[in-house]
């Protein structure tokens, strides 16, 4: 008699973003990100382009604040795209780096405050959805 009565688990497929041709159109004519925000409100790569620029100001906390926008934006657009928690978001997929962009820009802002915890959480995320996202963004 087998030991495990339950089947195996299937793994979780790869989740892919759809394309945001809206949102890349206005970025490669140079528009200020912050209008695309405001056009595209649930662009989490725009989100984290933003939080990108107040990074690069100084502005610590305006970026963990974009970023954590970008953060659950993202969130929405994986469980509409069919993501369960867990699995696999590729890097290589190119509409899913604006999810992991602003998974790691909000960890480098948590890092940054100091705060609690999340610094450890968002690196299994990021590593969980992808270890090229990380190595990709800290390479610049």
């Amino acid at each position: 008699m087998p030991d495990n009565l339950l089947p195996n688990p299937t793994p979780n497929p790869e989740t892919l973003l759809p394309a945001e041709p809206e949102v890349d159109g206005l970025l490669a004519s140079n528009a200020p990100v912050a209008s695309v925000v405001v056009s595209h409100p649930a662009s989490s790569l725009a989100w984290a382009l933003l939080a990108d620029e107040a990074w690069d100001r100084g502005a610590t906390v305006e970026s963990y604040a974009y970023a954590r926008v970008g953060y659950h934006r993202g969130l929405d657009a994986l469980r509409k795209a069919g993501w369960r928690g867990a699995g696999p978001v590729p890097w290589s997929h190119e509409p899913n780096r604006g999810v992991l962009r602003a998974l790691f820009a909000l960890r480098r802002a948590a890092e940054a405050i100091d705060e609690p915890g999340e610094p450890e959480r968002l690196t299994q995320f990021l590593d969980g959805a992808d270890p090229a996202a990380a190595e990709a963004l800290t390479r610049g």
